[in-house]
């Protein structure tokens, strides 16, 4: 088995509790339009191509750095290569290190639940609670991250919910409290972290010649995250 790989990183900090060894698969059937990824989105082979053992043997060599954090497998949608990441986090269970899993939950399929039932945190990104907005901010229906949490709700999985406030879509007091009553019944969320909109990611659109459809809208201001952060009682 081998995983299409677009890059690593060796010192991540905030894809999970403490310092992480990171991996972003190749590949993401959503097409948000604040992604600040777009290079991860076409399946193909990444840049590299790499088997669960030989990425357990790239992270080895950073074990001790990461000996208080772990490993996150994100991407793209890792999903997409639900097999590669059941594989390869269980190679990392053996060897004692955490694994979170950082996903929109866009897929769900048999293999995905497998991937799931070895996952030690999940880092779920809830893109919009809003049914109608969700389509429109990501080309995907809902229905499948629901799902996904569901199961992780089941099988009572260490959850992070992710969400990325932007403004005139997701900065929506009204939105915001009807996520929160949505989240509130499920007890195997750990923590929600609110992410501010940020446009950091816009030069790769230029340099692969794509359209930036958010193009004009301004990061999210401190007050604004404020206010989300009160909503959610943070």
């Amino acid at each position: 088995m081998v995983g299409n790989i677009h890059s690593l990183e060796s010192f991540g900090t905030v894809d999970g509790p403490g310092i992480r060894f990171v991996v972003f698969l190749q590949g993401c059937p959503l097409r948000c339009l604040y992604c600040h990824n777009p290079d991860t989105w076409e399946k193909g082979e990444g840049s590299y191509r790499m088997t669960p053992e030989e990425l357990l043997e790239e992270v080895m060599r950073y074990k001790s750095f990461i000996a208080k954090g772990g490993v996150t497998v994100t991407g793209g949608e890792p999903l997409m290569q639900a097999a590669f990441v059941r594989e390869f986090f269980l190679l990392c269970r053996e060897q004692g290190i955490h694994t979170a899993l950082d996903t929109a939950g866009a897929i769900w399929t048999q293999a995905v639940r497998d991937a799931l039932d070895v996952t030690d945190l999940v880092l779920l990104d809830v893109k919009s609670i809003d049914r109608v907005q969700h389509k429109e901010l990501t080309g995907a229906k809902i229905t499948n991250t629901l799902s996904s949490l569901d199961y992780l709700e089941e099988k009572q999985i260490p959850t992070w919910i992710r969400h990325v406030i932007v403004p005139g879509w997701t900065d929506d007091d009204h939105l915001l409290q009807q996520l929160v009553d949505f989240l509130k019944p499920y007890r195997c969320i750990e923590k929600v972290e609110l992410l501010p909109y940020h446009t950091m990611g816009t030069r790769k659109y230029e340099q692969m010649g794509l359209q930036y459809r958010l193009e004009g809208i301004p990061e999210l201001s401190t007050e604004r995250l404020k206010r989300a952060r009160e909503i959610f009682k943070l």
